[in-house]
């Protein structure tokens, strides 16, 4: 389970030959030592392409060529580009193979003639609709899958709905843990009132390859999702994608619907959690068992060391109690503040003209929720329990965000407001203010855009706010300090690429590798449009931001030691044994199909993880570690024991439906 920090139709008889087949490619894998990696999803015609020759030794003179499907040679012979560096001391050379010039569109692969020669798997060459379409509706199809509650989907990996339960919520007072999430005693119920609240916390998105709902990861993909929606209509809109008849707008106000149920705007009271992951000794939780979803509604027959399984607690907002009584309109930890507000002001600015009732409902809660925010917070900020799975340290990004988008809210609907607690030009000074806490702040350009770090998207959406509003002055920050804050984190990023000879901005060694390569190509296409409407967003060592957000998206589409993608049926080798409970316990074999297509993965670490339930399947069914052979500067195992690498979660996901469509689209659609 995560710690700190379409179906396939195939026949059995030709799975069983697929199987036999990767197991053949694995066997003469060990035996090669080069090894072509290539954007598995493929390359935009008119972009610049890259590829990269691993090899155990020098290849100097190599030469490579491109073959279409039928094997004959279209490009080449052209000689490899330079040495990049080492990745391990099994393969110490590492050389850069580009063809920007060739755009015929097609299937292809590279061969490799030199001192060791090499191929590629496949790959294709189109239009950015063409190529990364089916991503952008695969990542739709893993939320769909991810779905709590009685409005499930159907699919090949979905029979049944989950936590039903959850309609009828006990909420209670967040207990004293240690780091592992473990607590003494029992639960102590809150009141309202004098009596146990009762609230419809079903819905919303497990948050990983656990049964856990988080308002802290979902506000967050629920923010991404909506911004999506906003800027690219033919993308992630009405007009865009669709799995199951359904398109991303449905998704979003699925998630906007959860958030709804965790915040009562009436009594002005907001919950952050649904379930428990680790219990103690007298109650089993969440992470203390492997089961489909729908078994627990009635597992163990809701005895009472099953009492949490069957009836999952809800945890109020700890600032809100009195001993356990729950006062009304109490602050609220400003990271979770300010993304609630954000995703609130979205839903406002998206829905007011189709679904006004509902906009306005969410324009009260953004505006509530944004003036309750505590912006003096000491100890932990509230995350999820325990802090340390989800250990956030930065809010004032949240803040710029949620201000932000609440002066797009106001400013768009004037003196129509259903409720105006201020005027936009407060939004958009309060946006300016924390912008401009978080530049000058202690933790400025530590991180990039992901879970921890909004930033990335904050600059940017209030870049767009100042120029709607005129670029007034007397504000705490400026247009100009912004793209030179968004620089800086990038350039950090092209200063970790100078350093890794796949070119990656942030170190593969470290959690959360996958999704921050999908924000990276987020921030790097908004730097990139920001140069197109005369902003200064140059990158160190005349780094493109277009070339640069194209080759981060590819290392996390197999551009990588490994030469895996990291995100479900996104190219050929794919995560096939997450640790994800339906995805084990639904495929025979284990290691599928029916994938989770779409779901981000953690991707490489320091180190793989061990442990295992009753119940789990082993996977792979064969023990065999494929990809040990190229660790390296970290490491890579699918096997589904390996939360460290590769389980999903929604919040993982996130940066790349964003990345997808910012690379289809190339500009987001007109002003917010």
């Amino acid at each position: 389970m995560r710690p700190p920090a379409p179906a396939s139709s195939l026949s059995q008889h030709s799975l069983s030959t697929l199987v036999v087949l990767a197991l053949t490619l694995s066997s003469a894998a060990l035996a090669q030592s080069a090894f072509v990696r290539v954007n598995q999803v493929g390359y935009v015609s008119g972009a610049a392409k890259r590829a990269y020759l691993m090899a155990s030794g020098a290849e100097t003179g190599a030469t490579f060529v491109i073959k279409n499907s039928s094997g004959s040679t279209v490009f080449g012979p052209s000689a490899i580009g330079a040495n990049l560096g080492s990745w391990s001391t099994a393969y110490p050379d590492i050389y850069a193979v580009d063809f920007d010039s060739f755009v015929t569109p097609g299937t292809y692969t590279i061969s490799v003639s030199g001192s060791i020669a090499a191929s590629s798997p496949t790959f294709k060459i189109d239009t950015a609709a063409n190529v990364y379409s089916g991503a952008l509706g695969n990542s739709l199809f893993y939320y769909q899958n991810e779905r709590d509650g009685p409005n499930f989907i159907g699919t090949a990996l979905r029979t049944a709905a989950g936590h039903l339960n959850d309609q009828s919520a006990k909420v209670y007072v967040t207990p004293n843990v240690n780091n592992n999430g473990r607590f003494s005693g029992d639960l102590t119920p809150a009141t309202f009132n004098g009596t146990q609240p009762v609230i419809n916390g079903a819905g919303g998105w497990w948050d990983a390859g656990d049964y856990l709902k988080f308002v802290q990861t979902t506000s967050y993909t629920v923010a991404l999702m909506l911004v999506g929606v906003r800027d690219f209509p033919n993308q992630m809109g009405t007009s865009g994608v669709t799995q199951n008849s359904l398109h991303w707008p449905d998704e979003a106000k699925f998630g906007v619907d959860w958030l709804h149920e965790m915040w009562d705007d009436t009594n002005q009271v907001f919950y952050y959690q649904m379930g428990i992951g680790n219990g103690n000794a007298q109650t089993v939780s969440d992470h203390d068992i492997w089961r489909l979803p729908q078994a627990d509604d009635t597992y163990g027959g809701c005895s009472s060391n099953y009492r949490y399984i069957c009836h999952r607690p809800v945890f109020v907002n700890p600032a809100a109690l009195s001993g356990s009584a729950i006062q009304t309109a109490a602050k609220i930890s400003p990271n979770q503040a300010g993304r609630l507000a954000a995703v609130f002001g979205l839903c406002y600015h998206i829905y007011q003209t189709s679904n006004p009732t509902y906009a306005n409902q969410c324009l009260s809660s953004a505006e509530h929720i944004f003036d309750l925010a505590n912006t003096a917070p000491s100890g932990n900020l509230l995350t999820g329990i325990p802090f340390s799975f989800y250990p956030e340290t930065e809010w004032r990004d949240d803040m710029e965000l949620g201000a932000t988008e609440l002066y797009f809210a106001v400013q768009g609907c004037g003196s129509n407001c259903p409720i105006n607690l201020h005027p936009a030009s407060y939004y958009l000074q309060q946006a300016a203010h924390w912008a401009n806490a978080y530049i000058t702040g202690p933790n400025d350009a530590a991180d990039t855009l992901n879970l921890y770090d909004v930033s990335g998207l904050a600059h940017f959406e209030l870049y767009r706010a100042l120029s709607l509003a005129g670029n007034p002055s007397g504000l705490e920050t400026t247009q100009a300090a912004l793209v030179t804050d968004l620089v800086k984190q990038l350039n950090k990023a092209v200063t970790q690429s100078a350093s890794d000879p796949f070119g990656f901005g942030f170190p593969w060694a470290a959690y959360d590798t996958t999704s921050h390569g999908g924000g990276l190509a987020v921030m790097a296409a908004e730097c990139n449009y920001l140069v197109t409407v005369g902003a200064a967003c140059t990158l160190n060592n005349g780094t493109s931001p277009a070339v640069y957000a194209g080759r981060q998206l590819a290392n996390i589409l197999g551009t990588n030691a490994w030469g895996t993608s990291l995100i479900v049926n996104d190219g050929t080798t794919f995560p096939l044994c997450m640790q994800h409970q339906v995805t084990n316990l639904v495929p025979t074999p284990p290691n599928g199909p029916p994938f989770l297509s779409g779901a981000a993965v953690e991707g490489p670490n320091s180190a793989s993880a061990k442990g295992t339930l009753s119940g789990m399947l082993a996977c792979p069914p064969n023990g065999v570690d494929v990809f040990a052979q190229f660790n390296g500067k970290a490491v890579y195992k699918d096997f589904v024991q390996s939360y460290s690498t590769v389980e999903p979660a929604i919040d993982l996901t996130a940066s790349s439906f964003l990345a997808f469509s910012w690379q289809m689209a190339g500009a987001p659609a007109g002003t917010p």
